[in-house]
């Protein structure tokens, strides 16, 4: 189960893998993956202990004036029968320490090819799958393209992937059954079926869901959280660790702004009281307004990473050159 939203993933596919994911994987991680993954032992949820609801005691609930529930203190916490909020919250530590071991074996990967890895987060119908289309159709009519790939999350079906390789880029989709979120093992294995990436960029296309993926390091260099505005201005005040943790937001479909009653200035400081250091690129993938700062965006970042990486080289010459 993962305790950060309460989900049992099950089987977790994704293409030229088949193996159930349920977040509890033990061994370390040289992504050989030549073990079994049939996790057959029987696995009884039954808990035979009382539960009366009596939050109070477990203190994972205050009760407003008004009569409002506010579970955990600050962000909000998940909750399930029979487990304490400090079993919960020591569940969860374990959850996501290990994912963070994950990360950090996919970050090593990502900085050996010199490959800038972007996190893509929303709401489900943010129009994240047609910017990112039209995304890598223009990076790909530059006169230099760059290598590119995406990895798709969904739980269900391929039609997103299947849009991205109309294109001619690779992807990968990973299904993730009853999963919201995708986790840093599962984009190590759909790494191993993405080819030529040296020096390019990889965009992870996450599930649907403005909860769970803030807590998931995929071993990224950054977050991008989506946000259309026919959602509303107040989305970063109300799932705020998605907002803080991402290092851009994208307002899309500004297309249809004269059609709605959308404060762009109120959602842009909704942004900043949860993160005074995101940035903010205003952008519609129909019209193209913002497409050029959108991938400029990306350029420089890419630039960036690739400045990272030679010097890390000039740094690992220099220790060797006093070696010898």
């Amino acid at each position: 189960m993962c305790t950060v939203c309460g989900c049992s993933e099950g089987e977790v596919q994704i293409e030229g893998h088949a193996h159930t994911h349920d977040h509890s994987h033990s061994h370390s991680h040289g992504h050989s993956h030549d073990h079994q993954h049939d996790h057959s032992h029987a696995h009884d949820h039954s808990h035979d202990h009382q539960h009366s609801h009596s939050h109070e005691q477990e203190n994972v609930v205050e009760t407003a004036s008004n009569g409002d529930l506010h579970y955990g203190k600050g962000a909000a916490h998940a909750h399930a029968p029979g487990l304490t909020q400090a079993r919960m919250v020591q569940i969860e530590q374990d959850i996501l320490g290990k994912n963070d071991r994950y990360a950090a074996v996919n970050r090593i990967r990502f900085e050996q090819l010199n490959l800038l890895a972007l996190n893509l987060v929303s709401s489900p119908g943010s129009g994240k799958t047609t910017l990112l289309t039209e995304t890598i159709t223009r990076l790909g009519q530059a006169q230099s393209p760059w290598p590119m790939a995406v990895i798709e999350g969904d739980q269900q079906t391929s039609n997103d992937a299947d849009r991205i390789r109309a294109t001619g880029v690779q992807a990968i989709q990973v299904n993730t059954g009853k999963g919201c979120h995708l986790d840093a093992h599962m984009v190590g294995h759909a790494l191993e079926g993405l080819h030529e990436l040296q020096g390019g960029a990889l965009f992870i296309e996450n599930v649907g869901n403005l909860v769970c993926p803030a807590a998931f390091d995929l071993g990224e260099a950054h977050k991008v959280a989506i946000l259309s505005v026919t959602e509303g201005e107040d989305k970063p005040l109300k799932y705020p660790d998605m907002f803080h943790a991402a290092d851009l937001m994208i307002l899309n479909k500004v297309d249809l702004l004269p059609y709605l009653d959308f404060d762009v200035e109120a959602c842009i400081e909704a942004a900043r009281r949860v993160n005074p250091d995101i940035q903010v690129i205003q952008c519609s993938a129909r019209s193209g307004e913002g497409m050029d700062q959108w991938l400029g965006w990306i350029a420089e970042r890419r630039a960036a990473r690739i400045q990272q990486r030679i010097q890390a080289l000039k740094s690992q010459m220099k220790q060797l050159e006093a070696l010898l």
